[in-house]
């Protein structure tokens, strides 16, 4: 194996690296290490940490190896190489790490009493304060060769959702606020989740520079149900309440009477529809739904199928969403959806400098070539 006379690492072009382990391990005193700005140099020897430098440009020698020299008996002045692992740490901090839920938070919308379904997506900064606490706890986890700032994302996205969705559903149940009105709250929300992680990340020798929570959202279905909710009290509200209520009994038994399989639609076929109406004029009525079987409409012919079914049983067209694959971490998702909910990432077209739409995950653009960042 040779013997080295330079230590140095450029860095990588992606730019998303966080630790490099320098591939040769024999050095000799009188080398030289170059540490650019926004790095560390970490000399481990035999699984331990023992000297650290910043940026600069040093000649190895038992007087900057104290440590290390300590350990091997280096002789000053020899030639003799030894042997020590060097790990490049990257000291600049990362505004741009996207998070996202895994999973939605259900909950009961405490103003509507709809059953929710809630997403969050957002963003935070990290930067290494601690190089041997960083070291020591994370080493031996994220590998020994070149680790990238997502290994970060990925060992972090455990704890992210846990505190994320405990303190969303904490201020929505217990503040009661409805889901639809948290908007304004979410600067709050984004500084007690920043307290409440920031310990977590501190003991790995990492810390968090700013997080923020940019969308709290929900499926159509969710918006549907409330806004059904709201046209209906803005009827009561216009109608008055008798008015309102006579309106609902007429609407539950045209519903039952165009049920012919029902049995208030045989009663009503029979005869007894009129008086029954007439009853219901002058005297209490109860809110009684009726019961309606679940569907899903074609989105080829729109034609109603049962909820479950797979295909249309009048065209043959899958009744299934779509699945897009996300530009930037490649999790599959809704083709309605707007954002990922793995990486958070927008799930917008791509386009290059020159206008042309690029194709998911391409490097290089089909119309000018130019390179693309994936």
């Amino acid at each position: 194996m040779a013997i080295l006379n330079r230590i140095k690492f450029d860095g990588l072009t992606s730019k998303e690296w966080l630790i490099y382990r320098f591939p040769t391990e024999n050095i000799v005193l009188g080398s030289t290490l170059i540490v650019g700005e926004g790095q560390a140099a970490v000399f481990v020897y035999q699984g331990k940490i023992a000297d650290v430098f910043r940026a600069g440009s040093y000649v190895l020698s038992t007087a900057n190896l104290p440590i290390l020299g300590s350990l091997v008996n280096l002789v000053y002045g020899g030639k003799t190489p030894f042997t020590a692992e060097v790990y490049f740490v990257n000291l600049t901090t990362k505004l741009d790490m996207y998070w996202g839920t895994t999973d939605a938070i259900q909950l009961i919308d405490p103003k509507y009493y709809v059953r929710l379904h809630i997403r969050a997506f957002g963003q935070f900064g990290v930067k290494i304060v601690d190089i041997p606490q960083f070291l020591r706890e994370l080493i031996g986890s994220l590998g020994n060769q070149a680790v990238k700032y997502k290994a970060v994302t990925e060992f972090y996205k455990g704890i992210l959702n846990t505190k994320i969705k405990t303190i969303i559903s904490d201020i929505i149940i217990n503040q009661k606020i409805s889901a639809f009105e948290i908007t304004p709250k979410l600067e709050e929300i984004s500084e007690v989740v920043y307290n409440k992680i920031r310990p977590d990340f501190n003991k790995y020798g990492i810390d968090i520079t700013n997080f923020c929570i940019q969308s709290v959202n929900f499926p159509d279905e969710d918006t549907d149900k409330i806004n059904h909710i709201l046209e209906d009290r803005a009827a009561f509200e216009i109608m008055g309440d008798s008015r309102y209520a006579t309106k609902r009994s007429f609407d539950i038994y045209e519903g039952a009477a165009n049920n012919s399989n029902g049995v208030a639609g045989t009663f009503l076929a029979g005869g007894m529809g009129f008086g029954m109406g007439s009853a219901m004029m002058n005297q209490p009525v109860s809110p009684v739904q009726p019961v309606m079987e679940a569907t899903v409409d074609c989105p080829k012919c729109g034609r109603e199928n049962k909820k479950g079914t797979n295909f249309c049983s009048y065209c043959g067209s899958s009744l299934k969403p779509k699945k897009i694959p996300c530009p930037k971490c490649g999790a599959e998702q809704e083709e309605e959806a707007r954002f990922c909910n793995n990486c958070g990432s927008p799930l917008g077209k791509r386009l290059c400098s020159c206008g042309a739409e690029l194709p998911v995950g391409a490097k290089f653009c089909t119309n000018c070539g130019a390179k693309q960042e994936v």
